[in-house]
């Protein structure tokens, strides 16, 4: 989407979760005109040596940055805390300060609705109480607060919006780029697809008695298109307005349970899915809804696709790449 609006793109990425062949297929899906604007470099946030190349391989420079560097799995930040603060925490670190050394003062932040740990009361608004309840919601919670702390030292400088996303799934309508996540899917929506298509044989669902509808974790649910929508407003938005701190919800404003994903998904695929409901997971909320009129208000932004697109193109994805990228 950035590439049809005619930006010029460097990606910078480590690869660890992630695969080159994806940014092959963006160019296809972009036309030749517009492939020759995206340019890729490997290399890790962490290291100051790898962002001073990136940020001096554009000849004109860079004006904004794009962060969607961090790792996302809540059950595995349980597990590997350090490892969480050292990619998001100090990864940002990094990334502040060579915007700084380059007077590059222009970031949006892929956030998450995490930050709201146990909800007071849904849809969740911007202003709800921040209270992570797992260590990647801390990571998050800790590079707003680095983010805040910069732009109060130069508000006339800095142009930043924290987009805190909730569900992103989906792919891309052509089947042709989505989600492929290494070794077993830490989240909800791949799993299911792996199932329809074969590459697992169960879906476990963590906690059949939350105080839902059904007894399953509710979720606000993204398609992946929409949430590009929202970064190339809050970008356009940016570049526009003078320098500002927006922090702003992603969402749809509608739940869904775990298994009405699975009944979209079974819709979509025509395949059935059988899961077993097993113990809760910690660290996991029973409802997570936004409040996305602020995104509204300030964006013109609003999502236009539901549960049935999320699982039309994401099945789509799922069965021209069974075994993703590789």
């Amino acid at each position: 989407m950035l590439l049809e609006a005619g930006h010029e793109l460097l990606v910078f990425d480590d690869f660890s979760n992630s695969s080159p062949i994806a940014l092959d297929r963006v160019r296809e899906l972009a036309g030749p005109a517009a492939a020759p604007r995206l340019q890729q470099m490997q290399g890790d946030i962490r290291n100051p040596k790898d962002l001073e190349q990136a940020f001096t391989k554009a000849p004109s420079g860079i004006d904004a940055v794009i962060h969607f560097a961090g790792l996302k799995a809540v059950g595995e930040s349980v597990q590997h805390p350090m490892h969480y603060w050292d990619v998001n925490v100090n990864g940002s670190r990094c990334l502040l300060e060579a915007m700084q050394t380059h007077g590059c003062h222009t970031l949006v932040f892929s956030s998450s609705a995490s930050l709201y740990g146990y909800p007071e009361a849904v849809p969740i608004p911007e202003t709800a109480p921040i209270a992570p309840i797992n260590p990647y919601g801390h990571t998050k919670a800790a590079v707003e607060q680095m983010l805040s702390d910069l732009h109060a030292s130069s508000p006339d400088s800095w142009r930043i919006d924290c987009l805190r996303y909730f569900n992103p799934v989906g792919a891309h309508p052509s089947g042709r780029i989505g989600e492929n996540p290494l070794g077993i899917p830490n989240n909800l929506y791949p799993f299911v697809s792996q199932v329809a298509v074969g590459r697992k044989s169960q879906l476990q669902v963590f906690g059949g008695d939350w105080p839902t509808s059904d007894g399953t974790g509710v979720r606000d649910y993204i398609h992946v298109m929409d949430l590009a929508d929202g970064h190339l407003a809050a970008l356009d938005c940016l570049l526009a307005e003078e320098p500002q701190l927006l922090t702003l919800n992603l969402g749809s404003g509608q739940g869904q349970s775990v298994l009405e994903m699975v009944q979209a998904m079974e819709a979509a695929s025509g395949c059935s899915i059988p899961y077993a409901i097993t113990d809760r997971r910690p660290g996991d909320a029973a409802i997570s809804v936004a409040d996305p009129s602020k995104a509204a208000q300030r964006l013109g932004w609003r999502t236009q696709r539901g549960l049935k697109e999320i699982c039309r193109d994401g099945w789509a994805w799922q069965q021209q790449n069974p075994d993703g990228y590789t």
